[in-house]
């Protein structure tokens, strides 16, 4: 039985703005509503809007939820100041990725969790079973919020324009309450871009009123309307990972290259945290492929599943790969065995369609904002 995609609170608007629409994650979303390079562009020198309300947001609340949000999670949700935001991830206890998160302290004892939109369900189930034994309420909030972003160098400039919250003082991965263009909102300065940027939870009642304050305020600053497309170049050239990809129930987060994020001296056991060990301990002694950075000596595209070569033999597999806007050439992640990690090892390539087109090794990310 196939159902119907959701629509978010946005979706006259998209189609009003003429945008190609994409089922994604089971919901209907702008893909792009021109060009997918000006989109990216105009996000790297200027600004650019986005509908993300696809996102899950799952609040906890409890006078224990930050004791059991660290031992649901591999962080310190302990450590996590009022108004500040953490990256996270939440595993099995085999030390599989289930999904990274982003986990914003919203008061004392509330924190709100977000969670990818194609995991959203998984990562509600998991915390929900995962709760038992503590005073502590994890609630579905997916259709409470609708979250719009405004990304790009001048996305300070124009959210001046429509708040008096203070924005100077809103530190990167922090979020405040605040009104925006007379909509109330959770203002936080996070993003999947690469760039400066502003992430605005909102009612859903509320959505079309700010995306048209926004895009009035932004018009006169080169802001246009920006799809999931190049959400996706833009956030692969700032080398960030994306669930599914990069990230998998297959791969622990040492795997990954970010074992950082797993905090074994946080207080009391957690989920995953033997197995965990164990990953860490691997990693230091035998280190397994690493996520690397791969620039296209040609033009030819590579995608997700294609093997890298190098000497005749595969040594890792392509993750992710598009045409940069920014570079002017191919670019693709992936892992690779560490032998060949090093930025500017030679010899690498990348079997596409049986024939092995050379790549550069370099160091990730490709692209990094000047601040």
């Amino acid at each position: 039985m196939s159902t119907a995609p959701r629509l978010t609170a946005l979706d006259a608007t998209h189609r009003s703005l003429g945008a190609t629409m994409t089922d994604f994650a089971g919901w209907d979303m702008p893909l792009r509503y021109a060009s997918e390079r000006d989109e990216h562009n105009a996000v790297r020198t200027r600004a650019g809007l986005f509908d993300l309300s696809h996102m899950g947001e799952i609040t906890v609340t409890g006078p224990e939820a930050a004791a059991f949000l660290s031992y649901a999670l591999v962080g310190n949700i302990a450590t996590v100041g009022n108004g500040r935001a953490r990256y996270t991830m939440i595993v099995q206890e085999d030390g599989g990725i289930v999904d990274d998160l982003i986990v914003y302290r919203l008061g004392e004892t509330e924190y709100m969790v977000v969670a990818n939109a194609g995991n959203a369900q998984i990562v509600l189930d998991a915390l929900t079973e995962r709760v038992g034994g503590f005073d502590a309420e994890v609630r579905d909030d997916r259709d409470a919020y609708a979250l719009l972003a405004v990304q790009g160098p001048e996305s300070p400039a124009i959210m001046k324009a429509v708040t008096d919250a203070d924005l100077d003082g809103l530190k990167y991965y922090a979020g405040l309450p605040g009104t925006v263009a007379g909509v109330p909102a959770l203002i936080a300065r996070t993003g999947y871009t690469g760039e400066d940027g502003f992430e605005l939870f909102v009612a859903p009642e509320h959505a079309e009123q700010l995306w048209q304050a926004l895009t009035e305020a932004g018009t006169p600053h080169g802001l246009i309307p920006c799809g999931l497309s190049c959400r996706d170049t833009l956030r692969l050239e700032a080398g960030m990972p994306l669930y599914g990809h990069e990230l998998t129930t297959a791969l622990t987060p040492f795997d990954a290259g970010l074992g950082r994020v797993v905090k074994f001296e946080k207080e009391g056991d957690f989920v995953g945290r033997e197995a965990l060990t164990a990953a860490a301990e691997r990693a230091e002694t035998a280190p397994p492929r690493k996520l690397v950075g791969l620039i296209a000596e040609g033009r030819r595209v590579p995608r997700a599943g294609f093997p890298v070569v190098a000497d005749g033999k595969v040594i890792g597999e392509v993750t992710s790969g598009a045409p940069s806007p920014t570079l002017g050439k191919p670019i693709a992640m992936a892992y690779v065995d560490a032998a060949f990690a090093a930025p500017g090892t030679g010899g690498v390539g990348v079997d596409i369609r049986g024939t092995h087109e050379p790549y550069e090794v370099v160091a990730l990310p490709f692209y990094k904002r000047q601040k």
